[in-house]
C-alpha cells in the first residue's frame, strides 16, 4: 500500500459516521508543517497569516508552539474580532477603509494596542482620522514595501502591483508623514515579495519556465534584499525604535530569514499546504487541509461523479486554480466540465472501484480559501476524529 493509499484509508475510516462534503485537517501533517516552517526560518519568529487558515483554534494551535509569534490578518473587522478574542499582536496586511472599524479602534485602548494597520498613502491617514469620531487612541501604523522586480528601467515589473512606495527615499517620505501626524505610530514595514514566496520554481512538464522562474527569483531575492536593507536604514532615521521587519511568505521562509533587516517572517499557507505549493524545489510539506465529496452517480465506464466541487481560488483564472482530486489516485475532471457547482464527473480506471457514498477526497489550490466552503474542520489524528472545530464561516463570519 503507497503512503497516500494509507492515508485514504485512515480518513476514510476517521470519517466513516460522517457525510461528505466534509473537510479534515490531518493534525500529524499541520504539526509537522509547522515545524518545519521553524527549522527553515532559523530562530525568527513567523507571523501566521490568518487567511491562510482561517479557524480561530487552528491558529491558537500553531501560535501555542515554540517559533511562531502574532497573526497577520485580512481585513480590519477581523483585526478586531481577533483581538477581542484574546489575540494580543494582530497585523492587518492590507490597508481599509473601513470607517465603521477605524472607529472602533480609535475608541478602545485595548484594540489600538493589539492591532496594527497597514498604509501605504497619507491619505490613508486622513480617512483614519475622518473615521475616529472622537476616538483619541493612539493608531498603530506599519509602512508596505512595494517588492516588484523592475527591469528595464522599469519598462518591465515582475511582481503583484500592490504597495506604491518602491524606494528608499518614497517610504521615508510616508514614514516623516507619520511622524508629523498626531494621533498615530510608526511601528513596522512589511514587504510581501509574493513572485518569490508565492509562485512554484518547479513545474511539472516544464524544465524551461521552471528555470526561468529560478533565475527571475534568485535576481528578484538580491535586489530586494539590498533595498529593503536601505529602506529600512532610511525608515529608523525617522523612527529608530521600529518595532518590526515583516518579510516572506512560505515559499521564501529561509531566503528572508537570512536577511539581516528582516525580524520576522510571515506564513500561513505552509501549515495547510494546498496543491499550489507542490512545485517547490526549496521545500516539501505534506497535505494537511483535504475535504471529501461523496459520490452520487456512476454514469458509465471509468465515470463517477461527485456532489458539488465547483470551489475556485482566487486568482488569474486557470486550471491551477481548480481543486485537484487527490485520493484515491487515478482521478481527474473531465476537460469539458472540470468542477461543478453541483456535481462534479470524474474520469479515470479507478472510478470503477468506486461505489455511490464513497468518499473522494481533494486537495484545495489555496489554503484558507477552502474554509469559505466548509462550518466545521474534523482534526484527524492517526484514523480517528478528536475534535471538530468551527472555521470563520462557522462562527458566523466571512469577513471578505
Amino acid at each position: 500500500m503507497t503512503a497516500r493509499a494509507a492515508d485514504r484509508a485512515r480518513y476514510d475510516r476517521a470519517t466513516a459516521q460522517l457525510d461528505a462534503p466534509v473537510a479534515i485537517v490531518d493534525l500529524d501533517a499541520f504539526d509537522a508543517n509547522a515545524d518545519d516552517l521553524v527549522r527553515r526560518a532559523g530562530g525568527k519568529p513567523i507571523r501566521v497569516a490568518s487567511k491562510s487558515v482561517r479557524c480561530r483554534a487552528l491558529l491558537e494551535r500553531v501560535l501555542a508552539r515554540e517559533g511562531f509569534a502574532g497573526i497577520m490578518s485580512f481585513t480590519l473587522a477581523e483585526s478586531l474580532w481577533l483581538a477581542r478574542s484574546g489575540f494580543d499582536d494582530v497585523l492587518l496586511a492590507y490597508p481599509s477603509a473601513d470607517r465603521a472599524g477605524y472607529a472602533e479602534l480609535a475608541a478602545d485602548p485595548k484594540l489600538a494596542a493589539a492591532v496594527t494597520v497597514m498604509i501605504d498613502d497619507p491619505a490613508q491617514l486622513d480617512l483614519i482620522d475622518a473615521a475616529r469620531a472622537g476616538g483619541g487612541e493612539v493608531v498603530r501604523v506599519c509602512l508596505e514595501l512595494d517588492t516588484s522586480l523592475r527591469l528595464l528601467g522599469g519598462r518591465v515589473r515582475i511582481g503583484a502591483r500592490r504597495s506604491p512606495l518602491h524606494s528608499p527615499a518614497e517610504v521615508a517620505e510616508v514614514a516623516r508623514a507619520v511622524a508629523r501626524r498626531p494621533g498615530f505610530k510608526m511601528v513596522g514595514i512589511m514587504a510581501y515579495e509574493g513572485h518569490v514566496a508565492g509562485v512554484g520554481d518547479a513545474v511539472a512538464g516544464h524544465p524551461l519556465r521552471s528555470r526561468a522562474v529560478r533565475l527571475m527569483q534568485a535576481a528578484a531575492r538580491r535586489e530586494l534584499a539590498e533595498r529593503r536593507a536601505a529602506v529600512v536604514r532610511a525608515v529608523r532615521e525617522v523612527e529608530p525604535d521600529l518595532e518590526f521587519v515583516n518579510g516572506g511568505g512560505t515559499g521564501s521562509v529561509q531566503h528572508t530569514a537570512a536577511e539581516d533587516a528582516v525580524t520576522e517572517i510571515a506564513a500561513g499557507s505552509g501549515l495547510y499546504v494546498p496543491r499550489l505549493f507542490d512545485n517547490y524545489t526549496s521545500f516539501r510539506g505534506r497535505p494537511a487541509a483535504l475535504f471529501a465529496l461523496p459520490v452520487v452517480r456512476r454514469p458509465g465506464v471509468g465515470v463517477v461523479t461527485v456532489l458539488g466541487g465547483g470551489y475556485p481560488a482566487s486568482g488569474a483564472p486557470g486550471a491551477d486554480r481548480l481543486p485537484v482530486p487527490y485520493l484515491p489516485e487515478g482521478l481527474r475532471y473531465d476537460p469539458q466540465e472540470g468542477a461543478g457547482e453541483v456535481q462534479t464527473p470524474l474520469l479515470g480506471p479507478v472510478a470503477d472501484d468506486l461505489l455511490i457514498g464513497d468518499k473522494v477526497w481533494f486537495r484545495h489550490a489555496k489554503a484558507g480559501e477552502l474554509c469559505e466552503r466548509f462550518d466545521t474542520l474534523y482534526l484527524v489524528e492517526g484514523d480517528a476524529v478528536t475534535a471538530a472545530v468551527p472555521t470563520y464561516r462557522g462562527e458566523g463570519h466571512t469577513f471578505l
